[in-house]
């Protein structure tokens, strides 16, 4: 049953001031140089958001929950994961990518978020953060994250929107041109490949097309809410906006439940 925050929002609407934005969105710049130093800044507000939405659907904190980390690659997330009392369990296809900061965290599985090793209902949170950008087929993953959740279980899915500012990675703000023209120009400017190249490792995927899923995902899911991650909670109404949305959201969050077999699951979303 949703527990939803006194205010009517999900109790997550209070840590998001322009504060925090700033705090993550300044944290960028360090993403390739010190990738540590920018993971755990995100990496906390992430357990942060979990652990805020999962109390408001049960009640509970992350103690004794076991977390599915949808391309969490070297397991940034594990060390914060791990304090807040969860099991933590990155699922990662590139195996370089297990190793990119050492060795890979302990449960580490190497697989595909488009076919998730995990049999159903298996897991209380399934969470995933700037993946489905990179892959081909983000809805597929989308729909494996729910069905590896259990019953009432909580999936967080969040992304890079193409037509924000960051929506070409490093070939930004070229991509408003083209993935092809920015990633042609970062060559002849770096005279490398860029890590994230357009049509390969990374794809146009659109606020409205997120929105989209979320609304044909119901009944077998509830959507609990939809925001732009980074911004201010009274920013939030972006989402709202054709359009506009593409331009602003930056990076899209949506939280969801599976629907509960005994119960209704058309309740509206907590905040959207």
């Amino acid at each position: 049953m949703l527990r939803p925050a006194p205010t009517g929002r999900p109790s997550f609407a209070r840590r998001a001031t322009l504060r925090r934005s700033l705090r993550l969105l300044s944290s960028f710049r360090f993403e390739g140089s010190d990738p540590a130093r920018f993971y755990g800044g995100v990496a906390a507000d992430t357990v942060d958001l979990v652990a805020d939405f999962y109390r408001d659907l049960t009640g509970r904190d992350l103690t004794g929950t076991t977390i599915v980390d949808v391309g969490g690659g070297p397991g940034y997330f594990a060390e914060r994961f791990t304090a807040a009392g969860a099991r933590y369990i990155p699922i990662e296809p590139d195996p370089s990518e297990l190793h990119a900061a050492g060795p890979p965290v302990s449960g580490a599985v190497r697989g595909s978020g488009m076919a998730l090793p995990i049999r159903d209902d298996a897991v209380q949170i399934c969470l995933s953060s700037n993946v489905a950008e990179h892959i081909p087929q983000p809805w597929q993953m989308a729909e494996e994250m729910l069905r590896v959740i259990e019953p009432g279980g909580l999936l967080v899915l969040s992304y890079t929107v193409w037509l924000g500012p960051f929506g070409g990675h490093e070939t930004g703000p070229w991509h408003y041109l083209g993935g092809e023209f920015a990633a042609r120009r970062y060559l002849r400017r770096t005279g490398r490949q860029p890590k994230n190249r357009f049509g390969t490792s990374l794809f146009a995927v659109s606020t409205a097309r997120g929105l989209r899923w979320a609304r044909e995902s119901e009944p077998r899911a509830r959507i609990l809410a939809t925001f732009p991650r980074y911004h201010p909670h009274w920013a939030w109404w972006m989402t709202r906006i054709p359009g506009l949305r593409e331009l602003l959201v930056s990076n899209l969050v949506i939280v969801a439940t599976t629907a509960d077999p005994h119960g209704s699951s058309d309740q509206p979303a907590m905040y959207s």
